[in-house]
């Protein structure tokens, strides 16, 4: 019989148990990004679900959308200094085409903005009980989008080329926004099959990984990189870096997939990442306007539905119910995975988990000394964001928000 991924998972854990210190604070390393430097939003809502672990946790009886709605708002908001939603998104907006080289300027109607969702666990266009991307969370973005920062629903695609768009997601977001386009592996009732650009992203380094990229990347002028708070075999955690896999050319069923650059070395020494790659392309992590850790209900291992209630501060055995939003990838990866490590520091894996974070903030000039250029045009990466680890689970503190000039600003909003 096939071995499940968990299954393999644990078959790589390591019987040795490891101490909870094992990602000890670190010095800030470097440059942050957003219009708020090194900013990352955390909104925590205890009454955003409700899931007792009876039916489904993606029902709207699981799912307070008004809540979500506020969390999404606030973070938006928070994330820029902004007092509305619609200054907010123009804020994100100006930003991102003012580091780009498009000038100072908003969003332009026709621009066509995508969401690359994670929907990992799916397979076919039937609900699913594994956790994938909150349907209700998805809404939220989709309702921000064409509200105040007033994208027209056909310029919004939402997909995951790698895997598929289930019912529970596609009616939630067609039934209020008809014309938002979907995007998958396969194409059919009313989503769009993913076709793919040969060899969009050749990668750094010598590789057998998926080449394609799917041209709903290339065409946008805009990306948003909704992922999810969980832990995950090889690599450790899956966050915003590794959603962007999702992308490229891969097959279905990911036995067939190489994964090349994803597992680091386990004695602590640095090496090449590809999640690196995926953040320094310029149609993956430097398309990306916002990056979101969907941390509603957040899970230990990449494949089951949740089933672990968070004991860490403020959740105290319940689901952490919250959201995270930045414009530096790096920051926010890092964010979600002292999340993580606090709560679960026997993840899978997890040693030396963080050296993709490290190279892709030091991306110019990497400890790995590995030549970052995911496009094979002999630029180097520039750094990709700022990483640091806080402080403790407890106080959750980082340079930048207590008080410091470098570093990341983990900022509560509600």
């Amino acid at each position: 019989m096939e071995m499940t991924r968990r299954q393999f998972a644990l078959s790589l854990a390591a019987a040795s148990s490891l101490p909870s210190s094992l990602f000890a604070p670190t010095s800030p390393v470097g440059v942050p990004r957003g219009v708020i430097p090194g900013r990352v939003t955390w909104a925590h809502d205890p009454t955003a679900v409700s899931w007792d672990g009876t039916g489904s946790w993606w029902l709207d009886a699981n799912n307070n959308q008004p809540a979500i709605d506020r969390m999404i708002s606030r973070s938006l908001c928070g994330l820029t200094n902004q007092k509305s939603d619609a200054h907010a998104w123009s804020a994100v907006f100006r930003y991102f085409n003012r580091t780009h080289g498009r000038g100072n300027v908003g969003y332009k109607s026709g621009e066509k903005v995508a969401i690359k969702a994670n929907l990992n666990n799916t397979v076919d266009h039937g609900t699913i009980d594994r956790l994938n991307s909150s349907p209700h969370l998805l809404l939220s973005l989709v309702r921000q989008l064409t509200g105040p920062a007033r994208v027209p629903p056909s310029s919004i695609t939402v997909f995951d080329s790698s895997r598929f768009i289930p019912s529970n997601l596609y009616d939630k977001i067609h039934g209020q926004f008809p014309g938002v386009v979907f995007v998958d592996h396969i194409g059919g009732d009313g989503r769009i099959k993913a076709e793919f650009k040969a060899d969009g992203i050749p990668f750094s380094i010598p590789t057998r990984n998926a080449t394609g990229l799917d041209t709903t990347v290339v065409d946008a002028a805009y990306l948003i990189d909704a992922a999810l708070l969980k832990g995950h075999v090889s690599s450790g955690v899956t966050l915003c870096a590794k959603n962007l896999f999702g992308a490229t050319s891969i097959h279905t069923d990911w036995h067939k997939n190489a994964h090349d650059g994803f597992p680091h070395h386990r004695d602590g020494s640095p090496s090449y990442s590809a999640f690196v790659d995926f953040l320094g392309h310029k149609d993956l992590g430097e398309k990306t306007m916002l990056f979101v850790i969907d941390g509603l209900y957040g899970s230990d291992d990449a494949d089951d539905p949740p089933k672990l209630k968070w004991k860490m501060p403020p959740f105290n055995d319940a689901w952490p119910s919250s959201i995270f939003m930045s414009q530096d990838p790096v920051a926010i990866d890092s964010v979600g995975f002292d999340f993580l490590t606090s709560e679960w520091p026997h993840l899978v894996d997890i040693v030396n988990a963080d050296n993709y974070l490290r190279e892709a903030a030091l991306a110019n000039d990497p400890p790995s000394k590995t030549f970052y250029n995911p496009q094979r045009d002999g630029v180097r990466c520039r750094s990709l964001g700022v990483f640091e680890h806080w402080n403790n689970g407890t106080d959750k503190r980082y340079a930048r928000s207590a008080g410091g000039k470098e570093g990341i600003d983990l900022h509560m909003v509600s």
